[in-house]
């Protein structure tokens, strides 16, 4: 089993940032990747960028591609999301999310197994 404690949501104006915190506990080892995703109201839960936790390597939506950053802390079994240059549009619930199986690049939701509680991010014009 595995624990996802997320923090950092906010209410931010178009243009500015915010970093979301995502601490793992628990079986932290059958973790292959970790990721954010974000769902809007009447909205399909979308994919924002993830981590396979043993090989470093980042796949990222080419919505926010440029925009935001995925970092890890190994030492704090902590995963980040640096959003910069917030948009309305990236008014969502963000929710931190771990898989067991290898995801895809771009993948659904369902091929991810733990989920954090959410956090509102809410970007106002």
């Amino acid at each position: 089993q595995v624990q996802l404690v997320e923090s950092g949501g906010g209410l931010v104006q178009a243009g500015g940032s915010l970093k979301l915190s995502c601490a793992a506990s628990g079986s932290i080892f059958s973790i292959n990747a970790m990721g954010w995703f974000r769902q809007a109201p009447a909205k399909e839960r979308e994919f924002v960028g993830a981590i396979i936790w043993s090989a470093g390597r980042i796949y990222r939506s080419d919505s926010v591609k440029g925009r935001f950053t995925i970092s890890r802390d190994n030492a704090k079994n902590t995963l980040y999301l640096q959003m910069n240059s917030l948009k309305p549009e990236d008014t969502a619930v963000y929710y931190c999310a771990a898989a067991t199986l290898t995801p895809n690049p771009t993948p659904k939701a369902r091929e991810y197994d733990y989920w954090g509680q959410g956090t509102q991010v809410t970007v106002s014009s």
